[in-house]
């Protein structure tokens, strides 16, 4: 008996040490960046001891964290990321990117290559300084001529187990967030507030990656806000699958919500949802122009405005455009089919186009609740289809705006959609409908008039 209570009396006189050894274990998992001699003064270059802390939270692993306190404005170039570590931006905490090339490699302000495990959270902000990149202002063109050098963001390749939470960036000078051959992806209410007047600022590139989901994100770029894609590489990344993008808000200058134009692997199972585009050039967009295979995509509730932009700018006021085409004449171009695209409403200075080519005809796709209004409100030259990139077909090709243009297909349906027109209607604006080499079309509740119902008829079948 007595020496039951004797262990019981040890027993609970250990629980104050042993709390206490828990706590020191848990601040030990915080490595403070400072420690590590970085300055946090805007000035001083910190790439060195930042990367100091992030080794020796890789050697804790475990999700140790390396804290970036509030308040802190860091210059750096490339921070290579670890596996099983928690990157932390706290408050209104700053890595600002140096301008200088040597501070910086693999073209990437955070890199990683292989990790797992990595966490990348926090309120801060990465600030990109796109226009010190930039070499003049292209004022014909309304855009800004770039450096032979700038960096990406985010490079993070072969990476599994990724989560982005919060954490944002302003002003990248070329792409934001590229995720390439990444797989069990969570990217979750990043902030994005790139200049729209830069070229190939995009968003978020999920790139050869599967299983990702991309969420409640606040995205402005003049580049592609979130395109998902295939680039060619010289390892082999796999497919493109099992993507999910929904709940977010976008403006730019390109395409909102897009697939390609590098398609060298097959992308399939990919849904955009509940997303709202305030401006692009595309509101949707599917650009083959490889020999991957595109298909079952799912577009559903999305609002979109789409507009024309200066001649550099990929897109012409599109509404919707899904193109088949090869990017060279020597090109196999591979197969477009399988598309649902349901519950979306905008307005647009141009078609919603459905467009494969004799080599690869555009199949079995549906659009169901598609309202579209159809108007005129900038400055720019309209009557245009914009089918770049390619060298095997006219670029940028003269045609008339219907409201919905469907060529070298098979097996569309249009359901319960619409097209009407606004109050601005040039003559280049015709059908309601235009049709050519499309089999096995099929209407059901279609609605829509000619722009001009004295000249045009409502449906122009070829």
């Amino acid at each position: 008996m007595a020496s039951e209570q004797f262990s019981r009396r040890k027993a609970l006189a250990l629980v104050p040490a042993l709390a206490l050894a828990g706590r020191l274990r848990a601040q030990k998992r915080v490595f403070d960046v400072r420690d590590y001699g970085a300055k946090g003064d805007g000035v001083t270059l910190d790439t060195a001891a930042i990367q100091r802390a992030i080794d020796a939270a890789a050697a804790a692993g475990n999700g140790a964290q390396v804290l970036i306190r509030e308040g802190a404005r860091h210059l750096i170039g490339t921070l290579e990321m670890k596996s099983h570590i928690e990157f932390h931006l706290a408050g209104d905490a700053e890595l600002i990117v140096s301008t200088d090339p040597k501070d910086f490699r693999n073209g990437a302000v955070i890199w990683a290559d292989g990790a797992e495990g990595l966490r990348l959270t926090g309120s801060g902000t990465i600030d990109g300084r796109a226009r010190e990149f930039m070499s003049s202002y292209d004022q014909p063109n309304e855009w800004w001529i770039f450096k032979p050098f700038r960096p990406k963001m985010f490079v993070l390749s072969g990476c599994r187990d990724l989560e982005i939470h919060d954490i944002g960036f302003r002003e990248a000078p070329m792409w934001g967030l590229h995720m390439l051959g990444c797989e069990h992806v969570l990217v979750d209410g990043m902030k994005i507030r790139n200049l729209l007047d830069v070229p190939n600022c995009d968003g978020i590139d999920p790139d050869h990656c599967r299983d990702v989901e991309i969420r409640n994100c606040d995205i402005v770029c003049g580049d592609d806000a979130i395109v998902v894609k295939a680039t060619r590489q010289e390892r082999d990344f796999g497919p493109c699958a099992n993507i999910r993008v929904h709940d977010c808000a976008i403006e730019t200058q390109d395409c909102g919500v897009k697939i390609g134009t590098e398609t060298t692997a097959d992308i399939y199972n990919v849904v955009f949802e509940r997303c709202q585009i305030r401006s692009s050039s595309r509101g949707i967009g599917i650009q083959l122009r490889d020999e991957g295979n595109v298909y079952d995509i799912d577009f559903r509730d999305i609002q979109f405005v789409s507009r024309y932009y200066s001649d550099p700018w990929w897109g012409r006021g599109e509404a919707i455009s899904l193109t088949a085409i090869p990017r060279t004449a020597q090109t196999k171009v591979g197969s477009l089919h399988d598309i649902r695209i349901r519950n979306v409403t905008g307005r647009a200075e141009n078609s919603v186009r459905v467009s494969g080519c004799p080599a690869s005809v555009v199949r079995n796709v549906r659009l169901e609740n598609v309202a579209v209004t159809l108007d005129r409100w900038t400055r720019y030259k309209g009557g245009v289809w914009d089918n770049r990139p390619t060298r095997a077909q006219t670029d940028l090709e003269p045609h008339a705006t219907p409201g919905y243009a469907i060529r070298y297909s098979s097996g569309v349906t249009l359901k319960s959609s619409r097209v009407a027109w606004g109050d601005n209607r040039p003559d280049y604006f015709t059908h309601a409908l235009e049709a050519e080499n499309a089999a096995d079309l099929e209407l059901t509740d279609f609605s829509g008039g000619a722009a001009h119902p004295g000249r045009d008829s409502d449906v122009l079948l070829k």
